[in-house]
């Protein structure tokens, strides 16, 4: 291709074209907000020694984790203790999005039990959050996952 001049009216679009993209780009960098969902009604709780105890409503729940410490790729077994409402729960990455990983229940004789896995991440340990919704509360749980 030719090298053409470099007309007047080729350098006002190209201008026009610049202006363009420049506001969009400061546009988009000013008025741009990360979207951190944190529910400050929610308990927290830490699963370090593969049980983990949350004063709930009217009683205190017990989540538990087998086996512990919890090893990415393998099935993992959580148990609710405590309730006679079906819990709903997912488990998320908290510093790095893996994906919603559901967890469904089955129920036993006094608790609650879920089975899920979790993958591999390129880091030797990865922290991982349980948001268990129980009735009208909401629990969120973290734990640790060695590769």
């Amino acid at each position: 291709m030719a090298a053409e001049k470099l007309t007047k009216a080729r350098l006002i679009q190209i201008l026009i074209l610049m202006a363009v993209l420049i506001t969009a780009f400061v546009w988009r960098t000013v008025t741009y907000e990360e979207n951190t969902s944190i529910d400050d009604s929610a308990t927290n709780c830490l699963i370090t020694a593969e049980y983990c105890a949350v004063d709930g409503s009217n009683k205190k729940l017990g989540l538990s984790l087998n086996p512990y410490p919890v090893v990415a790729n393998s099935e993992v077994t959580l148990r609710i203790s405590n309730t006679n409402v079906k819990p709903v729960a997912k488990i998320e990455g908290v510093d790095m999005f893996m994906g919603t990983i559901p967890v469904i229940f089955e129920q036993q004789t006094d608790y609650w039990v879920g089975t899920f896995s979790v993958p591999d991440c390129v880091h030797d340990t990865m922290e991982w959050a349980i948001t268990v919704q129980q009735g009208s509360e909401t629990i969120i749980a973290k734990f640790t996952v060695q590769k």
